[in-house]
């Protein structure tokens, strides 16, 4: 009798009466992209060889060598010497057939009490429980360096703009924790997707189960899951972890690229607040003198290219029957992609983020344009017993008169700010200077420096931890 896999290693060849077309098989095969899934399936394949042994479905011989020949094949798939193929369709057939060159009889019967369906499922979940470990390892990283740059600059002063309009002072260090804030939420995001993503389906099989005597939690166990899939029909066509994940991924990306687009504002000559270490950025092929913010600009545009995936995903599933249909065959290059895409551009800014140079003179420049203490001016008139809107009024026709005179709040006479609210002393300096509005905003979550350097030992703690 003909080995099954001598010309393919069609699982059901001996149910067609003729071959797969090649364009077929082009068309169908996952192999060239799914093949980074082969140590993890190595893995669940032999946790799933171990329950067998252990439950008598398989020898322990069988085990030892299904062991044996996996050890080689890690070896060579390591090595960059494993020969994968088209006719093979996926990882799961060529690794298969691999062990059945090496060890017999013994590849064949791994596949006792279990599909491709679980298999995969299995595969893509260690393939994600690997990826989250490595965004939260890249999220500490960059929310660490971005701590350091907040450090450095907790005294900085920064035009607080809404609107983009200069609204009032703030602290650099202080701006920047806020971006630390939004990434930390997003690790406790992939911290909590990674729960859902740390189930096992194996078991499952095709759809309904097997009838040999399983033991999958001996499987979780030895896999490090924490829980089992409890629906033969929802293990094998779930992808909610898959989603879930690049759901998560787009909102980290999305805060990526609000702080590109303020890296790229930043940067230009006509505001002039930092400048990028020249190897993050390019130059032009026809303007010698430009120095273009390329990664930032980059990073903005993959935002949307992780988005895509997301819908792309959602509107994969969104039809889809019970159990598994082809179709999740489609999940993996999208989900790689994000996971590539997130990474690199986590490494790139925890490095970019220590090639900032900042420039406190143009800031403080800025912060000193567009009446940025008006608040503090109301808020004076208010401890002095004047209500908030008789303040906000009394201000708004102190800034229209600064408007005219074309100076400052703090420059303005005290006589002439007397005109607007008797209440007013020559303590008002003191309030309507930079420095004293930072100073001021003295509580949880504001801008003062001593603030500032409060919220960085706490997250440093919390990275720590």
């Amino acid at each position: 009798m003909t080995d099954q896999f001598s010309k393919k290693a069609e699982a059901w060849s001996a149910r067609f009466s003729e071959p797969v077309s090649d364009l077929v098989k082009r068309y169908t095969a996952s192999v060239f992209f799914d093949k980074r899934l082969a140590l993890f399936d190595i893995e669940g394949s032999l946790a799933h060889a171990e329950m067998l042994a252990a439950q008598g479905i398989i020898s322990q011989q069988d085990r030892a060598e299904i062991e044996r020949g996996m050890a080689q094949i890690r070896g060579e798939i390591e090595a960059g010497s494993f020969e994968w193929l088209l006719d093979l369709e996926d990882v799961h057939l060529n690794i298969e057939k691999r062990l059945t060159e090496l060890v017999g009889d013994a590849g064949k019967r791994l596949h006792t009490g279990r599909s491709r369906n679980d298999q995969v499922a299995t595969d893509i979940r260690l393939y994600m429980r690997a990826a989250i470990d490595d965004v939260l390892g890249m999220l500490a990283g960059l929310r660490s360096a971005l701590v350091d740059l907040a450090e450095r600059h907790a005294d900085t002063i920064l035009p607080g703009f809404t609107h983009l309009q200069v609204a009032q002072p703030i602290t650099f260090g202080h701006h920047m924790l806020a971006y630390v804030e939004m990434f930390g939420r997003d690790a406790e995001r992939m911290q909590d997707a990674r729960r859902r993503v740390n189930r096992l389906p194996l078991g499952a099989a095709a759809l309904a189960g097997t009838t040999f005597p399983i033991d999958r939690l001996r499987v979780a166990k030895t896999l490090g899951f924490e829980d089992v899939c409890h629906n033969s029909l929802d293990a094998v066509s779930d992808r909610d972890f898959a989603i879930e994940f690049t759901a998560a991924a787009s909102l980290i990306m999305m805060h990526i690229s609000r702080m590109s687009e303020e890296l790229i504002l930043w940067m230009s000559p006509r505001v002039g607040f930092i400048d990028i270490a020249d190897r993050f950025c390019t130059g032009s092929s026809i303007m010698p003198q430009k120095k273009n913010p390329d990664v930032p600009e980059l990073a903005r545009g993959k935002t949307g290219r992780v988005y895509g995936h997301l819908m792309g995903l959602l509107t994969l599933m969104k039809g889809q029957p019970l159990a598994y249909n082809k179709d999740n065959q489609e999940d993996k290059e999208p989900l790689f992609d994000t996971v590539d895409t997130l990474i690199d551009t986590l490494r790139i800014f925890t490095d970019m983020a220590g090639g900032i140079t900042v420039k406190p003179e143009a800031m403080r420049a800025a912060a000193l344009q567009g009446y940025a203490t008006a608040t503090d001016l109301a808020d004076y008139l208010v401890k002095k017993g004047l209500p908030f809107r008789d303040a906000h009024e009394a201000v708004a026709r102190a800034v229209r008169a600064c408007d005219i005179a074309k100076c400052d709040l703090s420059e303005m006479p005290l006589e002439r700010l007397r005109e607007f609210s008797p209440l007013i002393e020559q303590d008002v300096y003191a309030v309507l200077t930079l420095e004293g509005s930072v100073a001021a905003r003295d509580h949880v979550g504001g801008t003062a420096p001593n603030q500032v350097r409060s919220a960085i030992a706490r997250v440093r703690k919390q990275l720590e931890g």
